[in-house]
């Protein structure tokens, strides 16, 4: 899945991006640039592609995903529908090493920072009361001149550098050659959509390869080759990722919510679901009302 390159201008007097993103929907296609990310999802859900990683995202979450690691946020469908009222809304931070001056992460005072951006190769989710506070950081920059949002963007990262509360998204940094084309983008664009818009039917790999004038061979080796998995493994992902959401919201049982998300085998649902959360449906279920009460 070869993504397309972002490059956001800045502002004359600023060394690094700080922006707040209010819209109908995260519309941002699959996509890499060389800064550092953090992002916070002030509101709105749906599935996230980071590296290939692919998992819920929902009110609340924050991430710091690290230097040219491809990503999308993708809504809910009903987030498209203008009749809905919802609304998508994040603020992030976008920085280079060279952010702060050449070197500066690797002063001796900094070495956990530096640390830090290491492990942000890993694509970070930041958790539990270290979220909390850097979230608070994120809103009151809002109001803050340049110079005070050069400090606290300093103050964040040695937090994160400090906190136990981060948890990898990959088990091992994503690397890809980045060298890509609008046909590549509008392509994977193009197999994405009708992955999220379809998972709940049967889905064949030769109607998914059709969509790109491909061979079925051709198709497999192409999408192994830019996402490093399979299509069947993509789209299982896909549905588990789905099949969360499901079991979160509590409207359905088990067996409603794996015919939902396009398993017509409880068994295959249940043994897809343990591989990809390590637990049985019923007890993620159990595990997040504890969390949210």
């Amino acid at each position: 899945m070869k993504p397309q390159l972002h490059k956001l201008p800045l502002a004359g007097n600023t060394s690094f991006l700080y922006n707040q993103w209010d819209c109908q929907y995260f519309n941002k296609p699959w996509h890499f640039h060389e800064e550092y990310e953090l992002v916070w999802i002030r509101r709105s859900e749906g599935t996230k592609f980071i590296g290939d990683h692919i998992s819920y995202f929902r009110e609340g979450d924050l991430f710091l995903i690290g230097s040219n690691i491809p990503h999308l946020f993708r809504n809910n469908e009903d987030y498209y529908d203008p009749g809905t009222g919802l609304q998508a809304s994040s603020i992030f931070i976008h920085f280079t090493e060279e952010s702060l001056g050449t070197g500066f992460f690797d002063l001796p005072e900094l070495k956990s920072v530096r640390e830090l951006l290491d492990r942000s190769a890993y694509a970070l989710q930041i958790n539990g009361s270290t979220r909390d506070l850097i979230t608070g950081k994120l809103m009151n920059m809002q109001d803050e001149v340049s110079p005070r949002r050069l400090i606290s963007l300093i103050e964040i990262l040695v937090l994160l550098s400090e906190s136990r509360e981060t948890q990898a998204l990959l088990a091992n940094p994503f690397t890809q050659k980045h060298t890509t084309t609008e046909r590549d983008t509008s392509r994977i664009q193009k197999v994405l959509e009708y992955v999220m818009k379809n998972f709940q039917h049967d889905l064949y790999m030769p109607d998914v390869a059709a969509l790109l004038n491909m061979s079925e061979a051709s198709f497999s080796r192409y999408f192994k080759q830019n996402t490093q998995k399979t299509f069947s493994c993509y789209l299982t992902e896909v549905r588990i990722s789905n099949a969360c959401r499901l079991l979160m919201q509590g409207e359905e049982n088990i067996s409603q919510i794996a015919w939902l998300c396009g398993f017509e085998n409880i068994s295959n649902f249940y043994r897809h679901f343990k591989k990809i959360t390590g637990m049985v449906p019923k007890e993620y279920r159990h595990r997040f009302y504890e969390v949210a009460e």
